[in-house]
């Protein structure tokens, strides 16, 4: 597999599912972030990010006011900022960046979209996911040489955490 690692599928189909699977699995030095549903009344009212240390902050939700929107989703720019963005620098070249999700929402903030692409370019193995369609930006990062991108299904879905943590396994020998 290619250093970076990139799940791709519509959402609600189980990347971040596998991602956090993948976490509490790996016996590697992990840092980043991954998102999570806020739900009210089994209703989507917005999202969370969570980092790899424990902090949170929300990244999108109905009652956010902001300048930008991805449908009825007020981000939060100084969340991703105050939260993601440090969340995804490496410390070391041993540790596993995982970066759930380069999204719309993410991609308000310039100050992401560096730090995302200064962790793709490191030395350090990215797992992450990426929205089907979006930006330019980011249809330039899945055409990159170093991308390994996977579409997740309902076939591979249960698969895919153990192939990427036996290729982690594999590197880190």
């Amino acid at each position: 597999m290619k250093k970076n690692i990139f799940l791709t599928a519509p959402p609600r189909s189980g990347k971040t599912t596998i991602i956090k699977k993948i976490i509490g699995q790996c016996s590697f030095p992990c840092k980043g972030f991954f998102t999570s549903e806020i739900l009210e009344n089994g209703r989507r009212q917005g999202f969370m990010m969570h980092t790899l240390d424990e902090k949170k902050a929300l990244l999108g939700h109905r009652k956010i006011k902001s300048k930008f929107f991805v449908s009825k989703y007020g981000v939060s720019i100084e969340n991703i900022e105050q939260l993601a963005v440090p969340a995804i620098k490496p410390d070391d070249n041993r540790q596993i960046i995982i970066l759930d999700e380069i999204g719309k929402m993410e991609c308000f903030s310039d100050k992401f979209k560096d730090a995302a692409l200064n962790a793709l370019r490191s030395p350090n193995h990215v797992i992450g996911t990426i929205a089907v369609g979006g930006t330019e930006f980011i249809k330039k990062i899945k055409q990159r040489n170093d991308m390994e991108l996977i579409e997740i299904t309902r076939e591979n879905r249960d698969t895919v955490p153990l192939t990427i943590i036996k290729a982690m396994q594999d590197e880190y020998k």
